[in-house]
């Protein structure tokens, strides 16, 4: 009986390191992010050694991948399947744009610096292609329905988080003034 426990315990305190270099991982990727972050950095956070951070993650793509799943499993990006039934095209890319702004807003210090860091650094880029292009795609196929390709091209810059910060963040505009804008620069780009 003494052994089992023994053993049960130590599994949770190997699940309860492994947790904190995680959360140390996401916490520095979200603030200096990915491509400044050092295993050091996240031993330091996290109150272990660097040899224990190898233990539980060999290389640094699967400390990429566990970060990334946590920050997408505590806060995930917006589904676009339920959009699909709204007919009104305006109405459909109001809740779309209004839906992803809003993870933009909750999740916009990590997203900067992740998505800065994608745009030199290989892992970060692999990573989120892995994550976040599925959800891009979707939100591309399902809003940009009966939109010409001037408008694809304008929504596809409506979707950027880069646009969200300039709209939001830089010029003060508030989320629904933000999403609004977007629709008519959209509406406004007919043609082919």
């Amino acid at each position: 009986m003494t052994r089992t426990y023994t053993l049960k315990r130590r599994a949770e305190q190997q699940a309860e390191t492994r947790q904190r270099i995680v959360e140390a991982a996401v916490d520095l990727h979200s603030s200096v992010g990915p491509a400044f972050t050092t295993i050091s950095m996240i031993a330091e956070r996290a109150g272990v050694q660097r040899h224990t951070v190898y233990a539980h993650f060999p290389d640094e793509r699967s400390i990429f991948l566990a970060c990334s799943g946590l920050a997408q499993e505590r806060d995930p990006l917006p589904e676009a399947g339920p959009w699909r039934t709204i007919e009104d095209r305006d109405e459909r890319l109001r809740i779309g744009l209004s839906a992803i702004y809003g993870w933009y807003e909750r999740n916009a210090e990590m997203a900067a610096c992740v998505l800065r860091d994608a745009g030199y650094h290989q892992l970060t880029k692999e990573v989120v292609e892995l994550r976040m292009e599925p959800f891009m795609a979707a939100y591309q196929e399902v809003l940009g329905a009966k939109l010409s390709a001037k408008q694809r091209a304008v929504l596809k810059l409506a979707l950027s988080f880069f646009t969200w910060r300039t709209l939001v963040r830089e010029s003060g505009l508030k989320q629904s003034a933000a999403v609004g804008t977007m629709i008519q620069a959209i509406a406004g780009a007919s043609g082919a």
